[in-house]
């Protein structure tokens, strides 16, 4: 079964201190569990592997014209004029920042599949297994598990590459619905059974 590395969301917006969501306790989140640490180690696992990796980003014009959700959350971003296409927020943190010929995928919801080419840019590439972690866990993680499972592909959740503002949040979706909708695993195990494919 060939597969991908989809790293969600690990832009400066959501993990750096200075990013507008990040600043409000999440980049600490970050830091305490060593996400950045763990997905450049699992970034190098796979692209030793040669195995494809897929960056994933919010990103919204200025005007937030291309922002179609309707959430609470979203007038926070709006109010702090959060992840803006072309700003400090949308680039990637410099620890797991692509490479030329990784594919990057900017969306305006939580779901990466969705008003984006990702779905079939994996069909094309005949990928099935679907490694992935970032922030949010209950957010952009857990839309993309479930999402991945009901299109037939297989999730596989590295944990330690995942943070949520909220522990219980990360927990519940760890425990309760990642084993629902496919599988969880840690950066150790990822990198072991990447260096022996």
């Amino acid at each position: 079964m060939k597969s991908a590395l989809l790293l969600l969301d690990l832009q400066n917006e959501m993990v750096d201190p200075r990013g507008k969501v990040g600043a409000h306790g999440l980049a600490r989140i970050v830091e305490e569990r060593g996400v950045l640490a763990n997905a450049r180690a699992c970034l190098a696992a796979a692209r030793a592997a040669d195995m494809a990796v897929v960056h994933v980003r919010l990103g919204f014009r200025a005007d937030y014209a291309d922002c179609l959700s309707v959430a609470a959350r979203i007038g926070g971003l709006k109010s702090n004029r959060a992840a803006i296409v072309g700003e400090f927020g949308t680039e990637f943190h410099p620890e797991v920042a692509p490479a030329k010929g990784e594919l990057v995928i900017t969306k305006q919801c939580v779901n990466p599949f969705f008003n984006t080419g990702l779905m079939t840019w994996l069909m094309q590439n005949s990928i099935k297994r679907l490694y992935m972690g970032g922030v949010a866990t209950h957010l952009v993680v857990e839309s993309t598990a479930r999402f991945a499972d009901d299109a037939g592909f297989a999730p596989v959740v590295i944990e330690d590459i995942c943070a949520a503002p909220n522990p219980a949040l990360h927990d519940h979706f760890i425990t309760m619905i990642a084993p629902a909708v496919g599988a969880v695993t840690s950066t150790e195990a990822f990198v072991a059974s990447a260096s022996a494919n």
